[in-house]
């Protein structure tokens, strides 16, 4: 198979200020064009356990105590924000154009954006300025169309991110099915 063309990513982080909070997960999905996929690969980020504990309280998080047990639990075999990243960098070299610049996708995908730049630095310098945000599709065809997409909410990287490809496979059905 050839090179990838999207480069789509799921973050789960104590919580969504990228100033106080860090990432615990990571899962990254390279497709084509078609959304066909190319490679993929998970990454688990050891976090300091006080401050997991400060940060995963609330709302959010009583909603989803599972998936905080779960990134809490996996949390001694993680490994430091520097190795993860070298281990995306690798992976990235492996799957992409080298030199071209990374068009990263996801849902919401400005906020883990956020991250990769405070955390990741040299990944950032990789990835394009643009980005495909499939919430954007989703305003659109909710606010619009009146047409909802029922996405599984897992809130576990891997599991949303194959859920965020397939809502764009499900937006772009409706355009296709207009030819």
């Amino acid at each position: 198979m050839g090179k990838a063309t999207l480069l789509w990513v799921d973050l789960e982080m104590t919580g969504l200020d990228p100033e106080v909070d860090k990432i615990l997960e990571v899962a990254a999905i390279a497709t084509d064009w078609d959304l066909n996929e190319v490679a993929e690969m998970t990454a688990v980020v050891k976090v300091d356990e006080d401050l997991m504990k400060e940060r995963m309280v609330g709302e959010f998080w009583d909603k989803n105590d599972g998936s905080r047990q779960g990134l809490m639990a996996q949390n001694a075999d993680g490994k430091s924000a520097a190795e993860v990243e070298k281990v995306l960098l690798k992976w990235v070299e492996k799957n992409f154009v080298k030199g071209e610049k990374v068009i990263l996708a996801g849902n919401s995908i400005h906020q883990d954006r956020k991250f990769i730049d405070n955390e990741w630095p040299k990944l950032a310098k990789k990835l394009h300025y643009r980005m495909l945000d499939v919430s954007a599709w989703k305003l659109v065809f909710e606010g619009q169309m009146g047409k909802k997409f029922l996405k599984r909410e897992e809130h576990r990287a891997l599991d949303d991110i194959k859920g965020s490809i397939e809502e764009l496979k499900w937006y772009l059905s409706f355009i296709r099915s207009e030819k």
